[in-house]
């Protein structure tokens, strides 16, 4: 590209004699050390605290958080889960998702403990697993003791370089018995998607239909921690993404265990992407003790297999009936 040449408004002022204009001497700043920041945010916290819900509030509560983050003072578990930050962030920004687009509705948060461990299985759809998000927020902020639900989630979630760190501070972690039962016997809430990637990946045509639940895997984590399992149903994740195809070629070469073609991607591209706002529906069933076994119960392959049945056959016999009370797709 040639050089923009600067083009006078008037020629006759390039003749004239140019004006000698002085120019006071730059004062530089003193530099404000990290310490005075912090005194200085400090101050701001320790001033009279604002009416409930009014903007002075939710300022002086965000220059705290901040100070925190600053600070280093603030704690992480040995899974890097992150209450704090997970609270005032990531449930913030998911949250309007779950509220506004899906307007999920949550029954039976009743059957969840309102303290100690418990492993809830839900059914697992939507071509991306966004379901696991809103379950996580409607444990939450519908929850009276307000849970936190610390979701299993696959190896490729860790792989990831962004999501692996966000799923690491919102409290999930890898799908391993280890993990799970350590998790459990500390008193968390633990939620696990048995069918995986065959959940997710599934046609449109095999939606609500429950795919394989492994092993039992999650039985046997369960018997051993002597903790409850609670039956979760999802309606209307199945309708975010119709997957009607699957590039198998291009899913090999990207590495991914499967990639989607729906109505609107990739034709539309990144619009593509756009989830359909549906309307959701999340139930808990009734809990399925296991804490009246005996020790060894969890080597028992005959009632491990029993007791997955168990609760497959129940989460799909509560998916048949949302379906049919559900008016519409959307509404």
């Amino acid at each position: 590209m040639a050089d923009a040449k600067v083009i006078p408004f008037d020629e006759d002022r390039s003749r004239r004699r140019p004006r000698r204009v002085r120019v006071a001497p730059a004062v530089e700043p003193d530099p404000v050390p990290a310490e005075a920041a912090v005194a200085a945010v400090a101050a701001v916290e320790a001033a009279p605290v604002p009416a409930e819900g009014s903007w002075d509030r939710r300022i002086a509560g965000g220059l705290a958080f901040l100070r925190r983050r600053v600070t280093g003072e603030y704690e992480v578990d040995d899974f890097g889960y992150d209450k704090e930050l997970t609270d005032q962030v990531l449930m913030s920004m998911i949250r309007p998702l779950y509220d506004k687009y899906f307007r999920v509705e949550v029954k039976g948060i009743e059957n969840i403990p309102k303290e100690g461990g418990a492993l809830i299985v839900a059914n697992h759809s939507g071509t991306l697993p966004l379901d696991g998000l809103m379950l996580q927020v409607a444990v939450h902020d519908h929850h009276p003791a307000q849970r936190h639900l610390r979701l299993l989630a696959a190896d490729l979630v860790f792989m990831l370089p962004v999501v692996n760190e966000l799923a690491r501070k919102a409290g999930h972690t890898l799908a391993c018995a280890e993990d799970a039962q350590r998790l459990l016997e500390a008193g968390e809430l633990v939620g696990v998607m048995p069918e995986g990637f065959k959940g997710i990946g599934k046609p449109f045509g095999d939606r609500y239909k429950l795919q394989r639940f492994g092993r039992g895997g999650f039985v046997s984590t369960a018997l051993r921690a002597g903790t409850p399992i609670v039956p979760c149903s999802i309606v209307g994740a199945e309708e975010i993404y119709p997957m009607i195809g699957n590039a198998k070629t291009l899913a090999r070469l990207l590495g991914i265990p499967y990639f989607p073609v729906t109505p609107t991607f990739p034709w539309l591209g990144p619009l593509g992407a756009v989830p359909l706002p549906t309307k959701w529906t999340i139930q808990f069933g009734e809990p399925i003790p296991t804490d009246g076994y005996a020790a060894e119960a969890a080597e028992d392959p005959m009632l491990m297999f029993n007791l997955t049945d168990q609760v497959r056959e129940q989460i799909q016999h509560t998916l048949y009936k949302l379906l049919v009370q559900r008016r519409s797709v959307f509404f």
